[in-house]
Order: structure tokens, then C-alpha cells, then sequence
């Protein structure tokens, strides 16, 4: 009963990476913990073939509407790349045990799950940023061009390092770059997502054993989820479920937070 109920979760991870263009996939790690009994390290790995899987299916519908900033994508990739490997050998060290990286993803998880609730009550408008690459504000948070980079490595470590794809972060970091459309933010974050998540998933081959069969079958679930959501995306106003989607990755955040 309870595999049944982690593949229509897992239908449901595709769904929210294909409407909100990130968000689900931060629910990947304890559906396969939790539901499916995973260890937590091949979770993580599992996750990131997973979410990348599914965000490079998700990445098609957006591009032949036009919603792929190809040439953003290419500034943005390099360094969240060489992230979400380094994030993923992170693991290798002795300091890094199970209950200090479920404990991350936590707090992560907690994280985004408030800037998902933030963003739902209208707060912290996206202000572009200008030509010129002056600091720029979405709340009290403020952005540069010449911070693109960094942001690109911090996202990619989180990545590798908890096996998220960075939705949450990447989005607003596209829409300050070039004041690029929300639903274009979408499409441009999925293809980032998939990239990184494949780099951190090579990193983890070496370091653990995965079950292929489940993870195959979940990725097929999940992807069915983003071909629906990303259909979905052209009718469905995506700011409207951020709130009580937040809501609920902040419920879950600290299920996992108290388990540890």
C-alpha cells in the first residue's frame, strides 16, 4: 500500500516541477525515505536522477513554447556544475553522517518552504536588475550580475549536497539576470535543475548502490507528473498554489527535522 502511495506522490513531484518549475522535487528525499523505505544516502543520489530525469522532460513543452532562455542558462550552468559535484563528494567526508545531511536537507526543506509562503502572500516583488548590472532587490534580498556566478555554485552545492534541484532559488536569480518572464524563469530553471542534478548524481556512482528498478520506475511516475504540469502551466496561474504548497513542504520540512 505504501509503494502505491510514493508513485502517486511521485506523479505529484512532476506535477509541481512542471507547473511551478521546482518545489516537488524537494519532496523526492522523504517520499523515498519515508514511503519507500530508501537509506538516506541512496535517496539523495536517487533524488537527483529523478528530479533531473524529469526536469529535462519538463524542459520540452517550455522550449517549443519558447520559455527556455538558452544563452541565460549557459552563464548560469558552469559554476552551479562544478557545485553539485563538489556538493556530492561531500558525503566521502567523516564528518558527514546520515543524520547530518537529513538534518541539512531540513533545514533546506524549511527554507524553501518559507520563501514559497513569502512569495504566495505577494511579498518581495521581483525589481529587474539593470543594463548595467546595479544591485537589485526582491525584498530585502539584493542581487548583481557579478553575483550570478556565485549563486549559480551555491545552488549547484545544495544540489549535490541534498539532492534538491534549486528551484526555489534559481528562479529569481533568472528573472534579476535579464528581467526574463516568470513562466520563461520556468522553463530556463528546469533545464538547470536537470543539468546539475545529472553532475551530482555522477558523483554519488562511486560512493553508494541505488535500486535502479525503483528508481526507474518512480522517475516514469514522476515524469508523467511534469508532462501534465507543464501542459498545465499555459492555464493555471502558478502563484495561487505556491502558498499552501509551502505550507505543505513546511509540514513534511519538520517531520523531518523532528525524526532527527
Amino acid at each position: 500500500m505504501l509503494i502505491a502511495v510514493g508513485y502517486v506522490l511521485a506523479v505529484g513531484i512532476g506535477l509541481s516541477l512542471g507547473l511551478l518549475g521546482g518545489g516537488g522535487s524537494i519532496l523526492a528525499v522523504p517520499i523515498l525515505i519515508y514511503v519507500m523505505g530508501v537509506e538516506s544516502s541512496a535517496a539523495i543520489a536517487m533524488s537527483l536522477f529523478i528530479v533531473g530525469s524529469v526536469s529535462l522532460l519538463g524542459v520540452i513543452p517550455h522550449a517549443r513554447r519558447g520559455f527556455v532562455h538558452w544563452r541565460i542558462a549557459a552563464i548560469f550552468l558552469p559554476t552551479a556544475m562544478v557545485g553539485s559535484y563538489l556538493g556530492s563528494q561531500l558525503v566521502s567526508l567523516p564528518l558527514i553522517t546520515d543524520a547530518v545531511q537529513l538534518t541539512s536537507f531540513g533545514i533546506v526543506m524549511l527554507a524553501a518552504s518559507l520563501l514559497m509562503i513569502w512569495k504566495g502572500h505577494g511579498k518581495g516583488k521581483i525589481i529587474p536588475v539593470s543594463a548595467s548590472g546595479a544591485s537589485v532587490s526582491t525584498g530585502s534580498q539584493f542581487f548583481s550580475l557579478l553575483l550570478v556566478p556565485a549563486e549559480g555554485f551555491g545552488v549547484g552545492l545544495i544540489t549535490g549536497f541534498v539532492g534538491v534541484g534549486g528551484g526555489f532559488l534559481i528562479i529569481p536569480a533568472l528573472v534579476l539576470l535579464s528581467n526574463i518572464p516568470m513562466k520563461t524563469a520556468i522553463g530556463t530553471s528546469l533545464l538547470i535543475i536537470a543539468c546539475n542534478s545529472a553532475v551530482g548524481f555522477i558523483g554519488y556512482l562511486n560512493q553508494i548502490s541505488v535500486d535502479w528498478a525503483l528508481m526507474l520506475s518512480f522517475t516514469f511516475a514522476a515524469g508523467i507528473g511534469t508532462l501534465m504540469g507543464s501542459t498545465l502551466s499555459k492555464s493555471v496561474e502558478a502563484s495561487r498554489l505556491q502558498k499552501g504548497f509551502g505550507y505543505f513542504v513546511l509540514t513534511v520540512a519538520m517531520v523531518v527535522l523532528v525524526k532527527q
